[in-house]
């Protein structure tokens, strides 16, 4: 019973009080690189979420095989290859995803959550641990990427996940699919997160 708690606590830790992008703020490049609308950052959030699972999973059960001097480029060994294969995946099925995510793919290798999740966490408890804590920090990463996606295109194109619901002429704050929108839609979103979550702590 407590195992079943202390998972569901870990789970939900990633979501909401240690939310990577709201809360510690991880991650900045493909949340504010990639965002411009609800898809790319559901795209992202999975893509991420798949190499952060697969790579705490591995980390897990070969921690007691990797010398403590080797640590660290072993785990971006790791790291890499799933992203290898999330890139041809991508490319050869979603091309046209692949093609907005562009170079934000492979910097999946260097994204500190991922390598700071496999380091503090996945290194140090066993498998289920590993694999709960991969999926809640990835499910709030990909929460919080599709939120600002969705902010972001609503705001600057009149439309969710492409479909429009305003017509073709009116105004929209094109700011926001623009760089400087995506600070200020973090900084909005962020704000408005943290309020709601001390609120229901």
């Amino acid at each position: 019973m407590s195992n079943t708690i202390d998972n569901r606590q870990n789970f939900l830790k990633g979501i909401v009080k240690e939310n990577p992008v709201f809360v510690m703020l991880l991650g900045m490049c493909p949340a504010l690189g990639v965002t411009s609308s609800a898809f790319n950052g559901l795209g992202m959030g999975l893509a991420t979420l798949f190499v952060l699972l697969m790579s705490n999973i591995v980390v897990s059960l070969i921690k007691s095989q990797i010398p403590n001097k080797v640590r660290i480029p072993a785990f971006i060994v790791i790291i890499a290859s799933f992203v290898t294969i999330v890139e041809m995946v991508l490319e050869a099925y979603i091309p046209f995803l692949y093609e907005q995510l562009g170079i934000f793919i492979p910097l999946i290798v260097v994204n500190c959550l991922i390598l700071g999740r496999a380091e503090a966490f996945a290194s140090k408890n066993n498998l289920v641990s590993s694999v709960v804590d991969a999926l809640g920090m990835g499910v709030g990463f990909t929460i919080a990427l599709t939120a600002l996606g969705a902010t972001r295109e609503v705001l600057g194109s009149g439309s969710i996940f492409g479909f429009s619901f305003i017509a073709e002429d009116a105004n929209t704050l094109i700011l926001f699919i623009l760089p400087p929108g995506a600070f200020i839609a973090l900084a909005y979103l962020a704000m408005a997160f943290n309020k709601l979550t001390h609120k229901t702590a």
